[in-house]
């Protein structure tokens, strides 16, 4: 496949997204780390410390060059790399601490944002390992910077471990506790049918099927998409359908060439263009507020997950057209604590928690950057992965939650993480409880759409 782009066509992208926020969001390199394996603990930091230095030492200088060149801001340089309770499992160790504290060290000193992987994928069962790590990620999430985590608890394939739900809720609860309101659960995030090529934070990591290394772009657009809508004589939802398709490709292939050119540079593959419509909290740059320009009045009310279908389907297609190597989530993210036009929705009780879990049968991921009470169980936390995972194993996509139970704080007040991270309000949680389900433990049985050989 000829991947020349011409430069009218680049032209006409950047007319389109000047002052819409457009960006390519990331620019992550997948570290294969099972060469490092050793059943001594520093011995395997000192490896795994020269092997990310190593293959990253020049991602940065790279993405400042091609932002340059082509005038797009590459906001986020990252590092995922192996599941580290596979790569840990040798040493026998009681702590994977100092892991991530290797990990954010040497993510610090190549000069990346973020650095994924201190993850365990326990979708059938937890090894000692896996175990070891899950414990350890409340005083990971404390003792790092820049370190993100994830855990894989459920597939279409294989059912989802309520053992391991139960044991993700408690580490939800303790990280909250010894984190400054909570920050650390906004680095960590519970999958079901997780992906192996998401170059997106919190929950990259290197998947045991990519090749030793890869660099996999993440590229994003909301305020783009909503600017298009608005700009256009779109009438139908069909039509609608049409712009947002049109939109998604002509970012798509400004991502297809960033990519190309940073995967020449660096002398590493070009694996996926993940296309996700991800917000920031700037004013302009909301998925919430593409939704109202197809009509609604706010996000959250009658007709959203519908609208959203439509976002997340008309993506995904453009995205196609334009390259052979969409991967990743691609489609939208609804985070709502970055998302200025979700928080809106949130704090005027529109957009619920409820409706929030509908929306994430249709879009890329689930419920994402969610601020609860601090006094909200662990057992609550637990039910409410385990709510999510159903949705993903159900409809064979993927699922996740990232929530935050902010120590002190109650509904109606809100939390600022600063950045990217935006702020957001504290929701409510349903009266009630599910301690006994969710303390039955074992595993959901994988359903019947998973015997597809």
């Amino acid at each position: 496949m000829n991947f020349s782009i011409q430069s009218a066509e680049i032209l006409e992208t950047l007319r389109m997204v000047s002052d819409q926020h457009f960006d390519v969001r990331t620019i992550t390199i997948g570290i294969d780390l099972h060469d490092c394996i050793d059943a001594d603990i520093d011995r395997l930091n000192q490896k795994i410390y020269a092997k990310i230095t190593h293959t990253g030492q020049h991602l940065v200088k790279t993405a400042q060059h091609l932002s340059a060149k082509y005038g797009v801001p590459i906001v986020n340089q990252r590092i995922a790399v192996t599941p580290i309770a596979q790569i840990a499992a040798a040493s026998g160790a009681d702590s994977y601490v100092s892991i991530a504290q290797t990990l954010d060290r040497a993510a610090k000193a190549i000069g990346v944002s973020f650095i994924g992987g201190f993850s365990a994928l326990v979708h059938k069962g937890m090894s000692r390992s896996d175990e070891t790590l899950i414990r350890s990620i409340p005083e990971a999430m404390q003792s790092t910077d820049i370190v993100c985590s994830s855990v894989n608890i459920g597939s279409t394939r294989a059912g989802i471990n309520m053992d391991a739900v139960r044991l993700m809720g408690e580490t939800i609860k303790h990280t909250a506790a010894i984190t400054p309101e909570g920050f650390g659960c906004a680095k960590l995030v519970v999958f079901c049918n997780a992906v192996e090529d998401n170059p997106f934070m919190a929950g990259a990591f290197h998947g045991a099927g990519e090749a030793g290394s890869i660099i996999n772009v993440g590229v994003s657009g909301p305020g783009v998409v909503r600017s298009a809508l608005v700009n256009s004589d779109a009438q139908t939802l069909t039509e609608v359908a049409e712009v947002v398709k049109k939109t998604a490709f002509k970012i798509t292939r400004v991502g297809e060439l960033i990519g190309h050119e940073a995967s020449k540079m660096l002398g590493i593959p070009f694996g996926i263009l993940d296309l996700s419509l991800a917000p920031t909290p700037a004013v302009g740059d909301s998925v919430a507020r593409i939704l109202e320009a197809m009509g609604l009045s706010v996000c959250g009310t009658h007709g959203t997950t519908a609208a959203l279908a439509l976002l997340n389907d008309a993506v995904k297609k453009g995205g196609m057209m334009a390259s052979s190597s969409v991967g990743g989530l691609s489609g939208a993210f609804i985070p709502v604590s970055e998302d200025e036009g979700m928080i809106a929705a949130a704090e005027a009780g529109v957009l619920t928690l409820d409706k929030l879990e509908a929306m994430t049968a249709v879009c890329s991921v689930g419920l994402d950057m969610i601020a609860v009470p601090g006094h909200t169980s662990a057992a609550t936390i637990a039910g409410i992965i385990a709510d999510e995972a159903a949705i993903g194993m159900i409809n064979s996509k993927t699922t996740a939650v990232r929530i935050i139970p902010v120590p002190g704080k109650d509904v109606g007040d809100s939390v600022e993480f600063g950045g990217l991270l935006g702020r957001a309000p504290i929701m409510p949680v349903k009266d009630g409880n599910c301690d006994v389900f969710v303390a039955r433990g074992g595993r959901i049985p994988a359903p019947v759409q998973a015997m597809k050989n």
